[in-house]
């Protein structure tokens, strides 16, 4: 308290025209400052950290860039209401489309989403796609390039939007945008969008699952024709850093108690600590349909939306090129490849393969005992 002075100094770069404002308004990101003679970066600032990780990638002469893509799920309700009172406690949830709103009979045109049958479903059940649409034309005027949207699995109202490749401090400032995009436009339209792991009870639960890559010299280095899924050694490496550290991350990725309600099986959440070909139980699933050199990629496939994406995508990182620097290979560590449905395991096997922490205490713990690749 007695030196908490500092000052935000704008990214001119990031400003943009701000839609939801009535008076025309500017919105920019900003780094944050110790003031002094001269000003100095605050090492706490998370887009401080993300800017060194990527530094330090490029020291290591390993690769030039991490070029990531993130999936954003998020529910869209019509109503939220909520008490914590000294003498009473609860919330209340509702969704237009929720199947439990079949017998409504003040409103209702019918067309309700079964439980967990949401995926890719079409109009007219689909009664969010026009808002979807307008999210994206919304985000691409502001220079965020979108690769598709759909409706989620879960019938309450949970979609996705997916958007293109780019670096990490730069994907880290659009997942901000992103995130203040998709929630001013919903309401705007008189909903509530939400990034929150798991809202409701018996449905999927929302992840931000992050693909990555490496280029040096603007040349792919997960590729290998001749390896496991394509992927080089390289590749395996990073994926066995990550697997390793993946306790740890956690706390940095999943950084809510909420986020372990959606850690749970049965939900297409992963809980294992392992590695496989389009395999959606694993923590780390390598896209079958990503064929070519430059596709050539994983994703990260536990994260959630409630992480400070700087400080995430940087963890990813550092994990991954702990991975490299220690040649931590995720078969000899006993993290797969496991191309089979992990949920369906017998007990004896499904003791055999590592799970994620169950708690935000236990990640935290896991970070305490495992910092040092950070």
């Amino acid at each position: 308290v007695e030196k908490s002075d500092m000052v935000l100094i704008p990214d001119l770069r990031s400003a943009f025209t701000d839609p939801f404002c009535e008076v025309p308004t500017i919105s920019m990101i900003g780094d944050i400052f110790v003031i002094g003679n001269p000003h100095r970066r605050f090492e706490q600032d998370p887009r401080t950290i993300a800017e060194a990780a990527e530094t330090y990638l490029r020291s290591t002469g390993i690769a030039d860039e991490m070029i990531i893509s993130p999936e954003f799920e998020f529910f869209v309700f019509d109503h939220v209401s909520y008490e914590t009172l000294p003498h009473r406690t609860g919330y209340r949830i509702d969704a237009e489309q929720a199947e439990w709103n079949s017998g409504n009979d003040e409103w209702n045109l019918g067309f309700k989403i079964p439980h967990k049958g949401g995926y890719h479903i079409d109009i007219p059940f689909d009664v969010l796609y026009n808002l979807r649409s307008k999210m994206c034309l919304l985000l691409e005027e502001r220079g965020v390039k979108v690769k598709y949207h759909h409706h989620e699995v879960a019938g309450p109202g949970q979609v996705e939007i997916e958007v293109e490749f780019g670096s990490l401090r730069e994907m880290a400032d659009k997942t901000m945008l992103i995130k203040y995009i998709v929630r001013n436009a919903a309401f705007q339209a008189g909903k509530t969008a939400t990034f929150m792991p798991k809202p409701l009870v018996g449905e999927a639960g929302n992840g931000m699952h992050v693909h990555m890559h490496l280029f040096k010299n603007g040349q792919p280095i997960f590729y290998d024709e001749a390896g496991y899924s394509g992927l080089s050694q390289h590749a395996l490496y990073f994926i066995g850093g990550i697997l390793k550290h993946a306790p740890a991350l956690c706390a940095l990725t999943n950084p809510s108690t909420n986020s372990y309600k959606r850690l749970v099986p049965g939900y297409e959440a992963p809980v294992s600590i392992c590695f496989a070909t389009a395999n959606r139980s694993a923590v780390i699933r390598i896209p079958d349909y990503a064929k070519l050199p430059h596709q050539k990629r994983f994703e990260y496939r536990a994260g959630d939306a409630t992480c400070n994406p700087y400080l995430a995508y940087s963890a990813m990182l550092m994990a991954g090129i702990d991975g490299i620097l220690n040649q931590i290979d995720p078969t000899e560590e006993g993290y797969g490849p496991y191309d089979l449905n992990l949920y369906h395991l017998p007990e004896s096997e499904k003791k055999k393969v590592k799970s994620l922490p169950t708690s935000l205490d236990a990640a935290l713990d896991a970070l305490e005992a495992d910092y040092e690749f950070l």
